[in-house]
């Protein structure tokens, strides 16, 4: 008795040490066959996906990256806030150079203050395409989910695959100044499904027993395309986004860009057989697009495989009202336990056009290039990473006028405007004051075209506050925004043709950097960086960068 009280008591004065959780990223090329068609991929440890990360929220993680690849590397945590600690974040050429072939580069950061769902993938070029995977931070010890706790959990990653080498379908795009080809199917966990040539060993399959609950951690890693998902016959109930719990709403089909993530309950309360998951496009925008349906099973205990699975009845593609309809039930769940801490006043506020143009280019089809801008400005990536040049004080790197505002106010979503607005180019960043408050409204733009576009901020989560379809009202618009349990993530959508307001406490010093999560228009310039300033408190400084920092 006396041994066990002592026990206690020790365990009440000593609780259990964070761990430090230590993993090897060997970046190689394997044969992979998909689709009838093997072709060679840049792999992490040769698994695709990737190996997924469990941690603990309060962890230490340790991963060092080899690269054996022709490429060169970078890794992003894709929303992990790395606060003082850019140096972990991994875009490349904001804040560290890349790990060039044959060197190593070790990330090591602290999860702090966040639990749930987040993923990582590759940083440079489109190598995300193959080299993603999960990461998932559970509660600290003892720590009960605000839902009810499943019997199971399984990861859905939904991803793209192309029959050739990525990186040469970039290249050709960009020499002829147009779109790559688009992908040629839509995976589930790396695998097509069986509505896919060549699928019977690619398909994903989850066995589930009568009468339990599933949390399925669901990430969209496609480069291009948001995703409509669902199962045949049963229904989801959203508990999480971006690693933030929310108000639980049950719903058909979940919404889901790329970049985001979806915790969801699943119960297994249907009559036993096997049902399809699917993933298909959601595009409102006239463009085209790779509108094949990625599937898997979803399979009760016992049943055979000889039973044929039935297909869910998914939103028709271009359907605005759902996607627009299911945002809006997104919230936070804003409890005493998990608040919603948004900014009520913001002390800087951001006008960002999101607008397509074309570059004049001799040898290109059309003698144009495409590029993409914010505010008229297409991003130019330097040659050196933006948080060395800021932390080290390098002149001439980069200029910090980004504007606030378009340079020239128009009817931003009227009819579509083919007329050269004389885009600039420029490696340009807005400097943001510690701790200052800021509101940001992302306007997207007909110049060209319309489209929707899902954006992520590095560094960050935000408050999405308000959205609406045309321009958005500086007088009308602001007395609409939610601000008592507004959506609380790291990467949103801003609607085709419409406008997104987002707010955000600027308290992680550093480079931080904000694009669009589609890898196309990112690669045209559709992003940009915050420099967040140093505080005054000696713990509110960017922290001096890691020994094995890649050179440039």
């Amino acid at each position: 008795m006396t041994l066990f009280l002592v026990g206690f008591i020790v365990f009440i004065f000593f609780p259990v040490e964070a761990a430090v959780k230590k993993h090897q990223f060997d970046i190689q090329v394997k044969n992979i066959s998909r689709l009838c068609h093997a072709k060679p991929i840049v792999t992490v440890n040769g698994r695709f996906p990737g190996p997924t990360i469990y941690v603990r929220e309060g962890d230490r993680v340790i991963v060092n990256v080899t690269n054996n690849a022709k490429y060169n590397m970078s890794i992003h945590w894709h929303g992990l806030k790395q606060y003082r600690n850019g140096w972990a974040d991994g875009p490349a050429y904001i804040t560290q150079c890349p790990i060039q072939t044959g060197n190593s580069y070790t990330y090591d950061f602290t999860v702090t203050g966040q639990r749930g769902t987040l993923w990582w993938h590759a940083h440079i070029l489109w190598l995300r395409a193959t080299v993603y995977g999960a990461l998932v931070i559970m509660p600290k010890q003892g720590t009960p989910f605000p839902f009810p706790q499943p019997n199971m959990e399984h990861i859905i990653i939904l991803g793209e695959w192309w029959h050739t080498d990525v990186e040469q379908i970039v290249k050709q795009g960009t020499n002829m100044g147009l779109p790559p080809n688009m992908s040629d199917a839509h995976t589930i966990n790396g695998k097509p499904g069986p509505l896919f040539p060549c699928s019977e060993k690619h398909t994903f399959a989850m066995e589930v027993e009568s009468g339990k609950t599933y949390l399925l951690r669901i990430i969209n890693a496609a480069l291009n395309d948001e995703l409509f998902f669902a199962i045949a016959g049963h229904n989801m109930r959203v508990v999480e986004v971006d690693a933030v719990y929310t108000k639980p709403f049950t719903t058909q089909a979940i919404l889901i860009a790329p970049g985001q993530t979806t915790n969801v309950l699943v119960r297994a309360n249907q009559l036993p057989g096997r049902y399809c998951m699917a993933a298909r496009p959601f595009m409102d925008a006239p463009l085209p697009i790779d509108n094949k349906t990625a599937t898997g099973i979803f399979q009760y205990k016992g049943i055979p495989n000889t039973v044929l699975p039935t297909l869910p009845r998914l939103p028709a593609p271009n359907d605005t009202a759902f996607a627009l309809s299911y945002n809006k039930k997104l919230r936070s769940l804003n409890s005493a336990k998990f608040p919603a801490n948004l900014p009520l006043k913001a002390d800087r506020k951001l006008f960002y056009t999101i607008g397509f143009g074309k570059d004049p280019c001799p040898t290109c089809v059309n003698g144009t290039r495409l590029l993409a801008s914010l505010n008229n400005i297409s991003f130019v990536m330097p040659e050196i990473g933006l948080l060395q040049a800021h932390y080290f004080n390098k002149k001439g790197v980069f200029r910090t006028d980004f504007p606030d505002k378009p340079p020239k106010p128009f009817n931003y979503t009227g009819a579509p405007l083919t007329a050269s607005l004389g885009t600039a180019h420029g490696t340009r960043l807005s400097k943001i004051a510690f701790n200052s408050t800021v509101e940001l409204v992302l306007q997207d733009t007909n110049l060209l075209t319309v489209e929707s576009h899902p954006f992520h901020l590095h560094g960050y989560n935000f408050f999405v506050v308000g959205t609406g379809i045309g321009n958005f009202d500086p007088v009308k618009d602001p007395a609409k925004y939610n601000l008592v349990d507004p959506i609380e993530r790291n990467t949103v959508g801003v609607p085709t043709g419409g406008w997104t307001a987002i707010r955000f406490r600027a308290d992680n010093p550093g480079v931080w950097f904000m694009h669009c999560h589609l890898e196309l228009h990112t690669g045209w310039g559709l992003k940009m960086a915050f420099v967040v300033e140093d505080g005054p408190g000696a713990d509110q400084s960017i922290l001096p960068p890691p020994k094995d920092l890649p050179p440039c």
